[in-house]
């Protein structure tokens, strides 16, 4: 072993710092989450790991001036905006709007599940933060990942893994977050509310002009939303149009997943010591989490108004299925109705909410964007 070989092997402990350290431990952290408590394990498995991996010194991987392995992912799939887009058209492939085709009123609470997006932006303002990393904050109450990345990428690249982090979080939290605001915000007679299992039958041809129609509508009207909505509907198109199974089995499975895998490294990649180890971080965490209960209270009280609209047959704890937490907020719509009325079924309609929800984040990242960046 030569004199510069042992130097650097000296050198490596003594260059590992305590906030190395932290983020190593947030790291085990995630992992733990991920392996004993099964939350959003496809996602906190690998970040994780990247978490850990990125804070050991001297190594190189996730040093673009070196071409490490993290940074030339980072690179292909973040810097170039394709990660969340392969996503996306995973998302679209999975997802059966046929429940909001046949309510589209239920689109409603899609667009009031995003209202913490721009209560928390004001407040992430008033707070310090410039308009841009106020915008990139607030779009964690979408609870949508592959959106916050792709907004937060274009705003404030060097909030990404924090924004990333809380993200896919809070995804995970839903069943944990949501029911006690459900709870908080409705009356027990409003939790018994039965609403019609049986729904219109749709038509093929409706599910196959559906995402061709929405990708030109929102692209027309939020132009920068066009990358995020054209990849969304085109996976849908893929699903719907019945002539393609094995491209539509394939964004489903290996596109998604290898993605998937990518994404998280990527992600913990960002979570330095030094970038991460900040009291801005903990703010960003703090009010994103305001912002994913602002917008489970927008969709639940939006859902009371159509309560009483309705004549008292509208269940408004379908209002909290307005997020983009697809399909988990449905499925917890349909746990907590069941708690109060075993017999009461209301995946169906709490599916169509949260299929107007995933739209939603979409169209409100969009908006944002044009905001801050302008049409052009």
């Amino acid at each position: 072993m030569d004199i510069d070989t042992l130097i650097q092997l000296l050198q490596a402990p003594l260059a590992l710092t305590w906030k190395n350290l932290v983020m190593m431990a947030v790291g085990g952290l995630l992992i733990y989450l991920a392996i004993a408590k099964d939350y959003e394990p496809m996602l906190l498995l690998p970040i994780g790991f990247a978490a850990i991996l990125t804070n050991l010194p001297l190594t190189g991987i996730a040093d673009a001036g070196e071409y490490g392995f993290l940074s030339v992912l980072f690179n292909a799939g973040i810097t170039t905006e394709l990660f969340p887009l392969l996503i996306f058209i995973g998302i679209g492939a999975m997802t059966d709007f046929g429940p909001l085709l046949a309510n589209p009123k239920l689109a409603l609470l899609g667009a009031a599940g995003q209202i913490g997006i721009f209560i928390t932006l004001l407040l992430a303002l008033t707070l310090g933060f410039d308009l841009n990393e106020s915008a990139s904050i607030g779009i964690i109450g979408a609870i949508d990942g592959p959106t916050a990345i792709y907004v937060s990428n274009k705003l404030a690249p060097h909030l990404l893994g924090p924004i990333a982090l809380a993200a896919y979080s809070y995804m995970a939290l839903v069943p944990i977050i949501q029911p006690p605001i459900m709870r908080l915000l409705t009356t027990d007679a409003e939790r018994k509310v039965r609403m019609p299992y049986i729904q219109r039958e749709v038509s093929k041809t409706a599910r196959i002009l559906f995402p061709i129609v929405i990708t030109i509508v929102v692209s027309l009207l939020s132009p920068k939303a066009a990358p995020l909505i054209a990849t969304l509907m085109f996976g849908n198109l893929m699903r719907e149009s019945g002539v393609v199974e094995r491209l539509s089995r394939s964004a489903q499975n290996e596109i998604a997943n290898v993605t998937t895998i990518f994404l998280g490294l990527t992600i913990g990649s960002t979570m330095t010591g030094n970038n991460f180890v900040r009291s801005e971080t903990v703010m960003i965490l703090a009010i994103g989490l305001l912002a994913f209960v602002l917008d489970t209270v927008g969709g639940v009280l939006f859902g009371k108004l159509m309560y009483v609209l309705s004549g008292k047959k509208f269940n408004p704890l379908i209002g909290a299925a307005g997020i983009s937490a697809f399909p988990m907020s449905a499925r917890i719509v349909q746990r907590v109705g069941q708690q109060y009325d075993f017999e009461n079924f209301l995946l169906m309609h709490a599916m169509g909410a949260n299929t107007a929800g995933q739209l939603g984040s979409v169209v409100a990242g969009g908006v944002i964007l044009i905001l801050m960046l302008g049409i052009i």
